[in-house]
């Protein structure tokens, strides 16, 4: 045997600190199993019938065998061995027949429930509060989407259909061995205070050991997500060899995890050895002196041995299979930790109706709102704004100052640590049903047909209506110029689309929400000098007749606004007309100088 695990020391999985996202207990993990398998209880009970019958068959073979032996010690005709060479065959052919049905419902019922799972855990993650996505970091829901649910999905393809039929083996092969003789099973118990013990000693450095690993998975991913997403600024800023050295850091953790796994396995079967050897010694012992003393033939004897010789499969399977079952528990506790994240209030998150008369719909309202990503680090900061019904609010101001963060509050994305923001929607939101849009400068283009990428914003629109859309954004020409019409696949793989092919999209994805109020978070920054006017002209259109704020890229958006916020250290200090703040010569004044300077130089 091996050298003792070693106890496991605290590992620094996450330097960062990040908040991740839960993980559910061992007991709301068995909880959540029984809610996903209880409407399939008809199927469960089924497979596990069959694989009862399955197993019952298998335990004919030994008596058979034992049989054979009598009949062979006893000097017997050859012609007795034809009746009980002609029912093992029987009995082989039953016993594989049952068995494949039997596994084939208990995968069955493993992929439906899996599937369900997954489901619930698409669903859930896609309604987590992005703040909260943010602070746990992509990696961590990227190593739960995919790894966590590869590992439970392996699970439940290989190690649940051979963890019942071993469970079913074992308990029915040792009622065999009572039958023969009581003496029998006795022997064969011997081994099981080693069995369980080394159990025990397996689930006690199992559990915390690969709940690690899926820690320290994620924070590798997240480290190689945030690598590679910035490799452009990591090169620029010479970098490399400061990011090498965290993923080589994080990737040596894992390796570090994994290893130790592989050790606790290794003494795992060597124990396991000892309960065999334990376990098989005696049987033959005590049939030796039952056949001494007349109590039983050979051939029981020889079936009791055999009985529990074909134990040592199960027994090993169901015990190695608690490595598996260790792993996908601690998988599926980090899935069932985001599917039992509350829902989302309905509708928008800081979007409240006021009561009839109160106000007009499609109106803002900020009231003494403070905003903090980390604690001590205040974003904003007693900011109070209110935006009327149709109006067009610019807001402006120096990198940092907050005005996307703001946007966000606004749009719901982000709550407010302290303070409130109030979107009045009346009783009735047109299209489909989204108070507040959001459109940022990073839009993403999901792969497939284009026509299905506008229609996540209204699924029931029409082509007619698709084309209505993109005409107000200026896009109607060029996606009539593609191959297929409205038909071209785009995204990955797809049809590759310019910039500001992809802002008008968005853009035509909003006029389709049809949204009271409209957030535009420098949405037509990508455009560059050459398409940035028809880009701008385009979303000018898309939020015309909405409340619509707009957090200005270029300072030709806001002096076209009906107002204009100026916001400095996340603070608003100043509000008013272009004339207005221009005469002021306040913050606004100097940004609008310097930007007329640039636009005056020659390239």
């Amino acid at each position: 045997m091996t050298e003792p695990i070693e106890p496991i020391e605290p590992i620094e999985t996450s330097p960062d600190s990040r908040e991740l996202l839960p993980t559910a207990s061992s007991a709301r993990t068995r909880a959540a199993v029984r809610e996903l398998v209880r409407p399939h209880r008809a199927l469960a009970i089924g497979g596990f019938a069959v694989l009862i019958a399955a197993t019952a068959a298998g335990l004919l073979v030994q008596p058979l065998l034992g049989r054979i032996v009598d009949l062979v010690a006893d000097r017997q005709p050859p012609a007795d061995l034809n009746w009980p060479v002609v029912l093992l065959i029987l009995v082989a052919v039953a016993q594989g027949a049952t068995t494949a049905l039997g596994l084939s419902l208990v995968s069955r019922l493993g992929e439906t429930v899996l599937a369900r799972l997954r489901e619930q855990f698409v669903e859930k993650a896609l309604r987590l509060p992005l703040e909260q996505v943010e602070k746990a970091g992509a990696g961590d829901l990227t190593a739960r989407v995919t790894r966590d649910v590869s590992v439970v999905g392996e699970a439940v393809r290989r190690a649940l259909p051979e963890l019942a039929r071993s469970l079913l083996a074992i308990v029915l092969t040792l009622a065999a061995m009572a039958v023969l003789d009581w003496r029998f099973l006795l022997a064969a118990l011997l081994a099981v205070p080693v069995q369980a013990h080394t159990a025990r000693w397996y689930v006690r450095h199992a559990v915390p050991l690969y709940a690690r690993q899926r820690i320290a998975t994620g924070a590798q991913q997240q480290q190689l997500l945030d690598t590679i997403a910035g490799a452009s600024t990591v090169r620029a800023f010479q970098l490399a060899e400061q990011h090498t050295k965290r993923v080589d850091q994080r990737s040596r953790t894992a390796v570090d995890l994994t290893l130790r796994g592989v050790r606790l396995v290794l003494d795992f079967y060597n124990r396991l050895h000892i309960a065999e050897y334990t376990g098989l010694t005696a049987v033959l012992v005590t049939g030796f002196f039952l056949v001494r003393s007349g109590s039983v033939s050979i051939g029981t004897a020889t079936a009791a041995a055999l009985y529990f010789h074909s134990l040592f499969t199960p027994v090993n399977s169901a015990l190695v299979l608690l490595d598996d079952a260790q792993s996908a528990t601690a998988a599926l506790a980090r899935l069932v930790g985001v599917t039992d994240q509350p829902d989302p209030e309905p509708g928008h998150p800081a979007a409240r109706t006021q009561e009839p008369g109160a106000a007009p719909d499609g109106a803002v309202a900020v009231h003494g709102v403070h905003h903090a990503y980390e604690t001590g680090r205040p974003v904003l900061k007693d900011v109070a704004l209110t935006l009327r019904t149709g109006e067009r609010v610019a807001l402006v101001g120096p990198s940092g100052a907050g005005k996307t963060t703001l946007a966000r509050l606004i749009a719901g994305v982000h709550r407010p640590t302290s303070g409130s923001v109030l979107v009045t929607t009346g009783t009735d939101v047109p299209g489909n049903g989204l108070p507040v849009a959001l459109v940022t400068q990073e839009t993403h283009v999901f792969a497939g047909p284009l026509a299905d990428d506008l229609r996540l914003a209204q699924p029931d629109a029409t082509d007619r209506h698709l084309r209505a859309a993109l005409a107000v954004v200026d896009a109607a020409d060029w996606v009539d110029a593609l191959p297929d019409g409205l038909a071209t696949v785009v995204g990955e793989g797809g049809h590759r689309l310019t910039p500001a092919q992809v802002q008008q999209l968005a853009l035509a994805r909003l006029v389709l929400a049809d949204p009271p109020v409209a957030v535009l978070d420098e949405a037509t920054a990508e455009a560059g000098s050459t398409g940035a006017r028809l880009l701008e002209q385009a979303a000018d259109r898309a939020v015309d007749g909405r409340t619509a704020l707009v957090v200005a890229h270029r300072l030709t958006q806001a002096a076209a606004a009906d107002r204009i916020v100026v916001m400095e250290d996340g603070r608003i200090v100043e509000s008013g007309t272009h004339d207005e703040l221009s005469r002021a010569a306040g913050t606004y004044a100097a940004l609008w100088a310097a930007w007329s300077d640039t636009r005056a130089t020659p390239s």
